[in-house]
């Protein structure tokens, strides 16, 4: 970052757009936009996760994402900018296999919610989705890179399993289970 904000309102937005870190201006409501919104949001929710009283691996994991996604976003604000790699993508496939691992096969769907911090991991896992599917709308007009797309599904199927693991933990039963027609 070549010069920190000393004033945060520029009103260089008021009109509607805003700049792209390669000095461009684009619509506040472009598809890029939105991305960036969506992982703002995510890494919003991921800081309200770690507000929480969390397992020492997880906060370190989850501290770890955030730094990712702020090298995933000056990746989205400058097109042709290219931060992620694989790697990023293996550590949380890593991840995953070692905490899924600790955790009961799923014989039914579960809901978002049990511990506090369970469904603020569903939540994130939800935004992070939305992320994904909004970073695939750009790649349909724009140029993108691919290896973004993986982290973010990696990075739900990620979320989801923390939230079984602290539910296990804080709750000490586990998931919430759906059950199918208890309603009827």
């Amino acid at each position: 970052m070549g010069h920190r904000l000393s004033r945060i309102y520029t009103r260089t937005g008021d009109g509607g757009e805003t700049g792209l870190g390669d000095g461009s201006r684009v619509p506040k409501d472009s598809p890029r936009v939105a991305v960036l919104g969506d992982m703002d949001e995510l890494n919003s929710c991921l800081g309200l996760l770690l507000a929480e009283a969390l397992p020492d691996d997880l906060r370190a994991a989850l501290e770890d994402v955030q730094h990712d996604l702020f090298d995933l976003g000056g990746e989205v604000c400058i097109p042709g900018r290219i931060s992620m790699k694989q790697n990023r993508v293996t550590r949380l496939e890593k991840l995953l296999d070692s905490h899924n691992s600790t955790l009961p096969p799923l014989k039914e769907f579960i809901l978002p919610g049990g511990t506090r911090q369970a469904a603020q991991a569903h939540l994130a896992r939800t935004v992070c989705r939305r992320a994904e599917r909004s970073m695939i709308a750009l790649s349909r007009s724009e140029a993108i890179n691919e290896i973004s797309i993986v982290y973010l599904n990696r990075l739900s199927d990620l979320l989801f399993v923390i939230g079984r693991i602290l539910n296990r933990s804080g709750i000490g039963k586990g998931d919430v289970l759906w059950q199918q027609g208890k309603n009827r």
